[in-house]
Order: structure tokens, then sequence, then C-alpha cells
């Protein structure tokens, strides 16, 4: 095990156990909770015997009421681990998924999808989050990377995984179950193979070597004060938490709102058959995969600022592109869909990548029991955004104007922010830098004559 920092593939094999753990929950959160319900909501609702705008209206409040339930589990994630918490809400996730695909009646199911949109995105979120910064602090970047293809896979075959499923046992109520049944298995094996820190596997962060971890990383004990020392009212006071959630709760707008109405607009505005634009999307997905892994990788090269600062930019002109094809399919439309592609793909690493950045590991699971609602909140928008937009124009157009400008005012506004500003690990790296420097300067400069 050596200095492994600027490494994209070597994390251990339990380094990427814990990757792999996070790529899935992540998997089943985008496809139960999202893209998912493209199958599940007109079936559910034909077995409570209700419109299926009814259910999807009812996904919505869901969504809202499980911003609450993340306040919670923050809390619960720092009283037991991010291990146990993961776990938990996994395998309640997946319990209450098979309960959303046999209910007969409309309270039945809403409390069901409370409790799984709660436990799902909980689990990859808060607890996913907290062991990504945990076990990787300094290649949070790239780790994030790998994790959201997990996202980008759910986009581009859940649904027909889904769709099979219904097919073969003959109807949601069987065709949940094995879904259910995968996710209760996911929480199984987070309970006995992953743990909270790399220590418990006898490894230091990064997978660096203990020579490099005594001298670049901060070594006082996470459970000291001065390992973290936050408290939640000291976090709510604390501008730059504001900051970071708001600003990745920007990006996810964009993100989560061109991907909610994507088949919708490509039919309704570019004039696609229903089967090109779920082709399309399955397309937009594959290349968001691609995305995940680049923009983690620039992150880990370049730094989390740079990069947003660059993929704003990036993610409003794709944006612009696909208004300015004016609902012709042809080289312009294509080129957007590319670009759209990569941003949805990167957009979701920033969630934990920056606040890893700016408050490091220590004491992370009270900062992302904190932050995390906030992004929650924020990207909530995009649904408010499409629904105005489309009903009071018509199309979508200006929705994604709307969500360039947003990219923009992100790619600005980063440039303000102070990166490391409370990160301990890089605190003392930039000490043990500037000692080094100024050792090889006094050892190379000439004798007097």
């Amino acid at each position: 095990m050596s200095n492994t920092k600027g490494s994209l593939t070597n994390f251990g094999k339990a380094g990427w156990g814990t990757i792999l753990y996070c790529l899935f929950m992540f998997f089943f959160y985008v496809g139960m909770i999202n893209d998912g319900t493209n199958v599940l909501a007109p079936a559910a609702a034909e077995n409570i015997g209700v419109e299926p705008g009814t259910i999807i209206q009812w996904n919505g409040y869901a969504g809202m009421i499980a911003v609450i339930g993340f306040i919670i589990v923050g809390q619960i994630n720092k009283k037991i681990g991010a291990r146990a918490t993961s776990a938990i809400f996994t395998i309640l996730a997946g319990i209450m998924y098979i309960v959303c695909g046999n209910a007969t009646s409309l309270p039945v199911y809403v409390i069901a999808m409370v409790l799984c949109a709660t436990g799902m995105m909980s689990a990859g979120y808060i607890a996913g989050g907290t062991l990504v910064a945990t076990w990787f602090p300094k290649r949070k970047g790239i780790v994030m990377g790998y994790t959201t293809m997990g996202h980008n896979f759910a986009s581009a075959f859940y649904v027909a995984i889904l769709t099979g499923l219904v097919a073969v046992f003959g109807s949601i109520k069987g065709g949940s179950v094995p879904i259910g049944i995968a996710a209760i298995i996911l929480g199984i094996i987070g309970a006995i193979f992953v743990r909270n820190t790399p220590q418990e596997r006898g490894l230091n962060p990064d997978n660096v070597s203990d020579e490099v971890y005594k001298k670049e990383y901060y070594t006082a004990s996470d459970d000291s004060k001065e390992a973290g020392g936050w408290t939640t009212k000291a976090l709510l006071k604390t501008k730059e938490l504001w900051f970071a959630a708001i600003v990745t709760g920007m990006f996810q707008i964009c993100s989560v709102g061109v991907m909610q109405q994507l088949v919708t607009r490509n039919i309704r505005d570019f004039g696609m058959s229903q089967a090109g634009a779920l082709t399309l999307m399955t397309i937009v997905a594959l290349i968001g995969v691609v995305g995940s892994w680049l923009i983690g990788a620039i992150d880990q090269k370049i730094g989390t600022k740079k990069t947003m600062q660059g993929f704003g930019i990036w993610y409003a002109i794709a944006l612009v592109i696909n208004v300015l094809s004016g609902g012709h399919v042809g080289m312009l439309f294509y080129l957007s869909i590319f670009m759209i592609g990569m941003g949805i793909g990167g957009s979701a690493n920033f969630t934990t990548s920056l606040p890893t950045s700016i408050f490091g590991r220590q004491g992370f699971d009270r900062v992302n029991s904190v932050i995390f609602p906030i992004q929650g909140f924020v990207t909530a928008w995009c649904f408010v955004i499409n629904g105005i937009v489309t009903n009071v124009i018509g199309n979508l157009n200006y929705a994604y104007l709307i969500f360039a400008g947003a990219a923009i005012i992100v790619s600005i506004a980063v440039s303000f922010i102070n990166e490391y500003k409370y990160n301990k690990d890089h605190q003392v790296e930039a000490v043990y830098e500037e000692l080094e420097a100024d050792a090889e300067a006094t050892f190379e400069k000439p004798k007097k004559a």
C-alpha cells in the first residue's frame, strides 16, 4: 500500500466493496423512487382504482414528506453509524416497495412510498455519503464518479427490468417482489460486510500507506472536539454549509428537471415516437455513465471548485443548444443530447464531493445530516419549475433556459467559496507540502563562496 491519492482505480478490495455498495444503493434509489414510476404508477393506480396522475401527484407529496425523514435519519446515522443506517433503511425500502406494488388503497400506497423514498434516499445519500467521505476524503471526486454510475444504470435499465418482471408475474404485485427482495439482500450484505471506517479493515483513508497517513492526514481521534466539533446549530449558522447545499441542489435541479420530463419533451416538442423517446433516454443514461466517471476524474485532478466552474458552463451551453434546435431532430439536437448526458452523469457527484472538500471527513455524519435535507428541498423546485412552465407556456423551452441560468449562477458563485475552509486533512497536507518545499529550497540554495 502506497500513496494512492492520485490513482483512479487503486482503492483496495474493501474500498471497492464500499464503492459498489454505494453504487447499488443509488441504482435502487433512482429505479424505485424516480424512473421506475413509469411502470409502477399506472399499475398501482389500476390496483387501487384511481387515475395514474393521482399516484404521480402523491409520489411528489411523498418526496416532500421524505425531507422530514431525512432530518430524522441524519440523527440516526450519527448515533448508530453509516453501516447500520444504510443496511436498516435499504431493507426498509425493499419491504415498502413490495407494499407499494401490492397496495389496494391510496393511504397504504402513500405511506409505503413515503417510507420507501425516505429509506432508499437516506441510505444512499446520508449513509452512503458518510461512507464516501470517511473512506475516501481526498479521492471523493473519482469515487463519487463511480458510485453515481448507479443513477445512470438505473435510468438505462430499471424500467426494462421492471417491465419484464411484470410480464413474467402477470402484474405489478408479483413484479415488485424480486426488486424488493434484491434491495433487502443488499441491505443484509451491507450489514455483514461494510464497515464505518477503513481503520476497521486495517486500512487508512484513501488506501494510503501508514507513512503518508501520518504526514498528510489529520490523525487526532475522530471523537475529539478538535476532529469535528460541529453542532447542528453551529452548522446552520455557517454560510459555507448553506452555500454548498444550495449550489449542489441547483445542479440537481438541472439534472432531475431534465430527466423527469425528457421522454415527454421529446415526444411533444420534437415529434418523436414513444419508443424512440425511451430509446433516447436510455442512450442519455449510458452517456451519463461515462459522464459520472469523467467528471469524477476531473474533480480528482483539478479539484471540486474548478470542476464545478467548468461543469456549470458546459451544462448551460448544452441546455441552450437544445432550445436553439427549435424542435428539430438534427445536428444541434444530438449535440445537446450528448452534452446533457455527460452533465446528468456528473451533477450528482458534487452532492458529496463539495461538502467533503469544505468540511472534511471529521464529523461528516453531522454535516451530512444537515446538508442533505437542504439539498433535497432545493432539488424539489425542479418539479415546480417544470409544472409552472408547462401550464403557462405549453413547452419546456423556458424551463431549460431557467435551468441553464441556474447552472451559470452556480459556476460563478462557486468561485467565491474557500474550497477547503474546514478540511483538516487538507490543512495538514498543505503544511507538510510547505515544509517540504522549504526544505528543498534550502537544500538547493547555492553556498556562498
